[in-house]
């Protein structure tokens, strides 16, 4: 069996986002694919003015073959009206494709993917965003982040912030949606909510300007 470091042996040269996300049902551009339920591409409007970056499918999208389907998605889709914004106008995908997880007994627990996994889906992400043609790109988290901003990059330090790279669309970091599931006290939990639905404000206004 061949082994790729990289999806790009798997790009189609005939780019629509149809090509793309059939092309990447079939990707074995790193070893994700071989836990992995199926691959979960991205969706929504085509072109549009936003795009959503999330980190990794988690458990319920890896069933379901869609991005932000479980109890983050529920909680992004929340933040998302609160900041005066349609979900149906947006396009949401994850850096990476395929679902990373560890077993614990009977149950699939969530894993970080590594930054070689990160680095073998970018051509995917890179593809989607030639074809959405966004304006501003949110990154939910540190790994979506880190996919187009480097591996240098910290959700502590810059979120919120809009950062312009060249030949690339505005990009704009802020927390995952998981993050404020995940954490332990309530008080975080709303502070993390409420910051979420500023920087989804911060993108509504930025894109009201341009």
């Amino acid at each position: 069996m061949a082994h790729y470091a990289t999806a790009l042996p798997f790009i189609p040269q005939r780019r629509t986002l149809a090509t793309l996300r059939a092309a990447a049902a079939a990707c074995q551009g790193c070893d994700l694919y071989l836990k992995a339920a199926q691959t979960v591409f991205g969706e929504g409007v085509v072109p549009s003015r936003l795009m959503l970056v999330g980190e990794t499918p988690g458990e319920h999208e890896d069933r379901a073959g869609r991005p932000f389907v479980g109890p983050a998605g529920g909680l992004l889709d929340e933040s998302i009206a609160a900041a005066g914004l349609d979900r149906g106008t947006i396009y949401v995908t994850n850096a990476v494709k395929h679902f990373r997880w560890e077993e614990r007994g009977k149950r699939r627990l969530h894993k970080k993917p590594s930054w070689g996994q990160v680095e073998a889906c970018r051509p995917w992400l890179l593809g989607e965003i030639e074809i959405v043609a966004p304006k501003l790109i949110v990154c939910l988290g540190a790994t979506a982040a880190q996919s187009l901003l480097g591996a240098e990059f910290r959700i502590t330090k810059s979120r919120g912030k809009i950062h312009k790279r060249e030949a690339m669309p505005a990009v704009l970091a802020t927390y995952h949606p998981s993050a404020d599931l995940r954490a332990p006290m309530p008080a975080d939990r709303a502070r993390m909510k409420a910051e979420l639905i500023h920087d989804l404000k911060a993108a509504r206004q930025y894109l009201s300007t341009r």
